[in-house]
């Protein structure tokens, strides 16, 4: 399911983008290009982070605190540099607050359209 949502960032991205280049404003559409982008990357990172600690299940634990407090340190620094990557494009009024929020819910519609799928092949397996 991880590799459906990863996918589906970047193909919902690509789309979006695209479709706000093509029928927005220019301030508009590239709020939600950085938006988009900012939440993929972070996302991509995010996933590489959590299976590079768990890639070996003994050294998780033999070394469990350690590696959990790596991932969360981690976390906290994408965080931090999305927030001061948000400020500046907004302060700067690089973009439109209001396309950087539409572009921040890439990942959030992805999740949706992975929940969806989930359900539907519940819902046809318990029919068959």
């Amino acid at each position: 399911m991880i590799l459906f949502i990863s996918k589906s960032n970047w193909y919902i991205f690509c789309v979006v983008s695209l479709l706000a280049f093509i029928n927005t404003p220019r301030h508009f559409a590239l709020g939600i290009f950085c938006g988009g982008l900012i939440v993929t990357l972070n996302f991509q990172a995010l996933q590489h982070t959590i299976r590079r600690a768990f890639k070996n299940s003994s050294q998780v634990v033999a070394a469990g605190r350690s590696i959990i407090h790596g991932v969360i340190i981690k976390y906290y620094l994408r965080f931090i540099l999305s927030g001061v990557m948000l400020f500046l494009l907004i302060s700067k009024n690089i973009v439109d607050p209001l396309g950087l929020i539409a572009g921040l819910s890439v990942v959030v519609a992805s999740f949706f359209a992975a929940t969806a799928l989930e359900l539907t092949r519940l819902i046809i397996k318990e029919a068959v």
